[in-house]
């Protein structure tokens, strides 16, 4: 399933919110990456623990 950029935007802020709030990266971080960072590439790899209902 694709997403629309929009989509993907929210998405990536959500967790980029929970990361910066304190959440374990489900991918291990790089030196002085960034929670969004962090964020598109648990989104890159499949990881990103968020699901998207359809109505």
């Amino acid at each position: 399933m694709g997403y629309t950029r929009f989509e993907e935007a929210r998405i990536l802020g959500a967790r980029a919110l929970q990361l910066a709030m304190g959440a374990p990266p489900l991918i291990k971080p790089k030196k002085g990456e960034r929670p969004l960072d962090v964020a598109t590439r648990e989104f890159e790899v499949g990881k990103i623990p968020i699901t998207v209902i359809e109505k």
